[in-house]
Order: C-alpha cells, then structure tokens, then sequence
C-alpha cells in the first residue's frame, strides 16, 4: 500500500509507558527500525519528555528542585490536543525541551501525521482521556535496580548530570513517584513487556501487528 493511501486511514496510536530506564525507548527504536521496511514516513514516534512544562519562570535552583516524575510536570494538555490534531491528519508544531536547563526551547518543530503514532514516555498511560486516543497500550516492566542503573548512566552522559544529583532526585522523588503513579499504569495495558534485556519476540510481535496495520 502506498503512504497515500496509508494516509487515508485513520492513523493508530501505540502508547509505551514503563519507568524511567525501563528501556521504553529502546523498545520504540527498535520497533521503528524493524517496522521500518514499509518506508521511511510510515512510523512518526513522540517522546513525552518534550511536553515537560516550560520552567524559564524560575531560577535554576528553583528548577532542580521541582518534581519532574510527577504527573503535573506535563503539559498534557497540550499533548492530547496534538495527538487528536495529528489522528485527524493535521500537522503540529511540537514544542522541543533542554533537560540541562529545565526550560522550552524558542523553536518548535514541525511534524506530519503518519499512519502509525508511537508515543514513548514514563506516564503515557496515566491519563484517561488520553488513553481514548490510543489503540495499543503498553508498559515496559523491570526490575528497580536495573532502572535505577540505566537512569543514572544516562542522566550523567546525556543530560548533564552529576552522580550525586541524580541519586539525590531518585530517592527524594523518583522512587516515590513510580510507585505511585508509573507502576500503577500497567493495570491498563493491554500488552507487558518484560525488557532485563532485549526482548526479540516482543519487538517481532509489537511489528508485525504494525505491519497488519499498515497493509
């Protein structure tokens, strides 16, 4: 089928939700590499982080100190208005965020809708209405420890962090956080994924429904 005619289908939502360093976005990168095939512009795929709430208002020391694991640290708002817009087939001007600095960008980036949606992000399940948009949803589920792990290895090399800092944010918010409100989503998914490791036969799996959708 071609992307024409894709277009001319409602496009699917396919929601991943998991703590954070369960391997979310590993498991959406692979799934768009292996779902890939069927072109280029098939797959569009959102990261929630970029929705995080614009703290340009506050002072830097102010900004480390808010509760980023907290669902009211999104504007998700914003994001239902723009996965609705998109489902609908109308383009969005994304808003970009700097983890090192707690703030939006000036610019925004444009994107197109496509006929598949994966949104990647800790709380992606939390919101009901939200969930009304989606038509796959699934959570990511791994053990503490090696979340905690890949959290610290990446917030170090990635965004900016220091050692003692992330350890601070993880056991004054983070753990709290994910067992209040992270954990909780996997009572309204419809597919868990255990992600220790690569997980092939949930990529196969998770791909080959895409690719059903797709054709």
């Amino acid at each position: 089928m071609s992307y024409d005619a894709r277009m001319k289908q409602t496009p699917k939502i396919i929601a991943v939700a998991g703590g954070s360093g369960s391997g979310k976005t590993t498991l959406v990168n692979r799934l768009r590499e292996t779902a890939g095939v069927m072109g280029p512009d098939a797959l569009l795929v959102i990261q929630l982080d970029h929705y995080y709430r614009d703290l340009s208002h506050l002072t830097p020391a102010e900004r480390d100190r808010r509760n980023f694991d907290h669902p009211d640290a999104f504007d998700t708002a914003l994001l239902r208005e723009q996965l609705a817009a998109l489902v609908a087939g109308t383009a969005v001007d994304r808003p970009n965020y700097d983890f090192a600095t707690h703030t939006r960008t000036a610019h925004t980036t444009r994107i197109a809708p496509a006929p598949i949606i994966l949104l990647d992000g800790i709380l992606s399940l939390h919101e009901a209405e939200s969930r009304k948009l989606f038509d796959l949803k699934v959570f990511v589920d791994v053990s503490d420890d090696v979340r905690f792990i890949r959290r610290l290895r990446r917030d170090i090399k990635e965004r900016g962090r220091t050692m003692d800092g992330v350890v601070t944010q993880y056991l004054a918010t983070v753990r709290e956080m994910h067992n209040l409100y992270v954990a909780p989503q996997r009572h309204v998914a419809d597919i868990i994924v255990s992600w220790e490791d690569y997980n092939d036969r949930a990529v196969a799996m998770l791909a080959g429904m895409v690719r059903s959708w797709l054709q």
